[in-house]
């Protein structure tokens, strides 16, 4: 059997392998056992798993997973009604994503641009969102901010409402926080979306989210936080944008993402 090492995609046996990771790092333990740290491919949940649980996946499998990814970003498409749109200047809201994971992070790019829409995504690892958010935010004075990456309940640990029993949950808190006091000394109404898989959802929307993830602490699809930047960014100003409006485009509707909704971004001029 090959030895499992940083970078290789795995699943856990002991979670019926429903879940395909990539290995960041692999830490030893005082007991001689070996740890490794996971982050998911095409769901943003982070985890850990002894290496003697993991399966190692083989390329042609991971490249089947990135091929369905691609096809699904290719695939979503713009409001119909804007497409058909002639006689009007449409400007849509401008987006900055803070992603914690590079692939994604580029991922993202590709959607945005095939969506036509104007986003700024910057890959910045979770723990350092917060102190970066501020200085972004005066650089690309966007009109929405998605601030994800990965996250997960700590394992073995059922205590929902202890933000110290998710990964990064805290950093996310931290980072809303920072973009509201952003928020007071500019003109923008920033419309926020916060969260990854198992994210602490009634922390974030606390801390002045207007969208977040998971009210049942389950996994969220990596493209999810994309869908709702996307629809808010596509809504005319003058119209008021809720969790109803694009629950069927999530992988699990509102278990996964809810909120309060926000007022669109999109201006319309007409000729």
């Amino acid at each position: 059997m090959n030895e499992i090492k940083k970078g290789d995609n795995v699943t856990r046996n002991s979670y019926n392998n429903d879940v395909i990771f990539c290995v960041k790092k692999i830490i030893k333990l005082p007991n001689n056992k070996k740890l490794a740290i996971l982050k998911g491919i095409d769901i943003r949940i982070e985890a850990d798993a002894y290496l003697d649980d993991l399966k190692l996946i083989n390329s042609e499998e991971i490249k089947k997973y990135e091929k369905k990814l691609e096809e699904r970003i290719l695939n979503t498409t713009l409001n119909k009604n804007i497409e058909k749109r002639r006689k009007e200047i449409i400007n849509t809201g401008k987006i900055l994503h803070l992603d914690g994971d590079k692939k994604y992070a580029e991922k993202s790019t590709m959607f945005y641009k095939k969506m036509g829409l104007k986003a700024f995504v910057k890959n910045i690892p979770e723990n350092r969102q917060p102190k970066a958010v501020f200085r972004l935010l005066n650089i690309y004075n966007p009109d929405i901010l998605v601030i994800t990456g990965h996250d997960g309940m700590i394992k073995n640990n059922s205590n929902y409402l202890d933000i110290l029993n998710y990964r990064n949950s805290k950093y996310f808190v931290e980072t809303i926080i920072n973009a509201r006091e952003y928020e007071k000394i500019s003109s923008k109404d920033l419309v926020i979306f916060a969260g990854a898989c198992q994210s602490y959802f009634e922390a974030l929307m606390e801390a002045g989210a207007n969208f977040a993830s998971s009210p049942a602490r389950i996994l969220i699809d990596f493209i999810d936080p994309l869908i709702v930047a996307k629809n808010v960014a596509i809504t005319e100003k003058n119209k008021y944008i809720t969790i109803d409006d694009f629950e069927s485009e999530l992988r699990d509707g509102k278990k996964g993402i809810n909120g309060l909704g926000a007022r669109g971004k999109m201006n319309v001029v007409f000729m």
